[in-house]
């Protein structure tokens, strides 16, 4: 394979935590402050499924052009939540929304995230950036917070789409200034990270934390690991740094 010069990374389940848990807690935090007479986890069944819909339509990938126009997640989510609240006759869906993109503003890094982004930067050989389907309140606090060093940065409300669609891809690549084949993209999803990089090109890294089974119907990855720091062995980083 081509030498590797850019490290491109998902932000949410690659570098930090946004497992259901969260989501049902910050659920049940809604539902207590609006005095709703559901628990978290019947709110975010009904609202995910109305969510879902919003995922499933937002791009059209067999000709990305003519995608539906874009809408950021807040938007998504607070017609999700008013549809659900119009249902159950009571609840503030702009309120829900925007605290659900202030929750995603806080999420906690993995153990090993700072230590392999250190190393990846202190080896001298990637440009380093993140490519996230997220809205700007919630990618940019969260930057901040983590304290990392990345070449670019491009979020889904920046670029104005959401991986899978190849064109955000390319977005990244031209900031960057390096050619699909020389880069590697690292994420959770192998339907929107996974699918999106190979569709363009680009090498392909599963972040596979919970022996989640391969969709054969799905582009495969170039490598799968279980964390961050067996990505770097695949790099060839860790020895490198850890020798000088």
């Amino acid at each position: 394979m081509p030498r590797i010069e850019a490290v491109i990374f998902d932000m949410y389940e690659t570098l930090v935590h946004n497992d259901h848990a969260l989501w049902i807690r910050t659920f049940d935090e809604i539902c207590e402050e609006q005095e709703l007479s559901l628990r978290g986890q019947d709110l975010w069944d009904r609202w995910r499924t109305i969510e879902r819909g919003f995922r499933r339509e937002r791009t059209n990938l067999d000709d990305p052009e003519k995608s539906p126009p874009f809408r950021t997640y807040e938007w998504a989510w607070g017609n999700a939540f008013r549809e659900v609240f119009r249902e159950i006759g009571k609840g503030d869906p702009e309120t829900a929304a925007s605290r659900c993109v202030a929750e995603t503003g806080r999420r906690e890094p993995f153990p090993e995230t700072a230590e392999a982004m250190n190393q990846l930067r202190a080896s001298g050989r990637f440009r380093l950036a993140v490519l996230s389907n997220s809205d700007n309140d919630a990618l940019n606090p969260l930057l901040l917070a983590l304290g990392l060093n990345f070449d670019a940065v491009l979020s889904s409300e920046s670029a104005r789409m959401y991986k899978p669609d190849p064109r955000i891809f390319r977005q990244i690549l031209d900031v960057l200034g390096v050619e699909a084949s020389s880069s590697l993209y690292v994420g959770d999803s192998q339907a929107d990270d996974v699918r999106g990089a190979k569709f363009l090109g680009m090498q392909a890294a599963w972040i596979n934390r919970n022996g989640t089974q391969l969709d054969p119907a799905l582009p495969a990855p170039d490598y799968v690991v279980g964390n961050l720091l067996e990505l770097l062995d695949i790099l060839g980083v860790s020895r490198e740094v850890r020798s000088q």
